[in-house]
């Protein structure tokens, strides 16, 4: 697909650009809009191909759970190996588009790995995320920067207060929630491990802060967000965090992502996911 397509895309769902816009600009690019409709349904996400494993695997454990968050009930699903036993606790964040049928499969292949994992709701307060997608841009356009961090940071309690928590904390986000993945990083000193997939980077004034192990997974085609790499390895070398970092060539933003069409790069999701589950296995077993 025509590059300047995607990177048109990838604009309208994070500047974010308005749907007429979008469109009208896609359609100089495809020839007409009945093409641009067309390319757009390849586009978009299609949650019909977002289960891997089963809800029902009976290998593991799933729940809808709620704690306290900031001035909010935050909701979150969670999902953990059948056995008792205390795991090492992962923290999922969602992308732009919140708590929806990909991540929730994400969260089951952590519990499938042998982890307790919980991605929280962040538009928990508005009642949860809204299958429009139209109404699901604007209440995220509509979130408090602090209070949805403090939610995220307060899911982490959540998981190391419960009893079949090792005590031992990852989290692992996407696009938007790579970005907060960084952000847990900078301002929780117990995290482990921090694994952002093509997410903004944090202030670099603030990297000295971070303690966890960090792995950073970036896009080769994703100029938007890769700007932000050489400062952010640069303070992570001067603070002395320890990262890995990867960025793979040819994969565009999103390419972990098998509900995200054309962007999807399989190669790239599954060698990134097995440095993420090993990355888990070694510091939070």
């Amino acid at each position: 697909m025509d590059q300047r397509i995607i990177n048109l895309f990838d604009e309208y769902t994070h500047v974010p650009l308005k749907r007429d816009v979008f469109l009208s600009r896609l359609a100089k690019l495809t020839g007409g809009m009945t093409a641009a409709l067309a390319v757009l349904s390849t586009l978009e996400v299609n949650y019909a191909q977002a289960q891997t494993v089963a809800g029902q695997d009976d290998r593991i454990i799933t729940e809808r759970v709620t704690y306290p968050g900031s001035d909010t009930t935050m909701k979150g699903y969670l999902a953990r190996p059948k056995a008792n036993g205390k795991y090492g606790s992962v923290v999922v964040i969602h992308e732009n588009r919140g708590l929806n049928p990909h991540i929730e499969d994400v969260t089951r292949r952590l519990a499938l790995a042998g982890f307790l994992a919980m991605a929280p709701d962040a538009l928990s307060a508005a009642g949860g995320t809204p299958t429009d997608e139209t109404q699901m841009r604007e209440l995220f356009g509509k979130l408090d920067a602090e209070k949805t961090k403090q939610n995220f940071l307060k899911g982490l309690d959540y998981l190391k207060s419960r009893p079949d928590s090792n005590g031992k904390l990852g989290c692992v986000g996407f696009c938007w929630g790579g970005a907060m993945s960084n952000q847990l990083a900078v301002n929780y000193p117990d995290l482990k491990a921090a694994v952002p997939f093509y997410g903004r980077q944090p202030d670099v004034a603030d990297v000295p802060k971070i303690k966890a192990t960090v792995q950073l997974h970036y896009g080769g085609m994703d100029e938007r967000v890769n700007a932000g790499i050489p400062a952010y390895e640069e303070a992570l070398k001067k603070a002395n965090v320890p990262y890995q970092l990867y960025v793979y060539e040819g994969a565009q933003h999103a390419f972990h992502n098998d509900t995200a069409g054309p962007r999807y790069n399989e190669a790239a999701a599954k060698l990134a996911w097995g440095r993420t589950v090993a990355l888990f296995k070694e510091k939070l077993g």
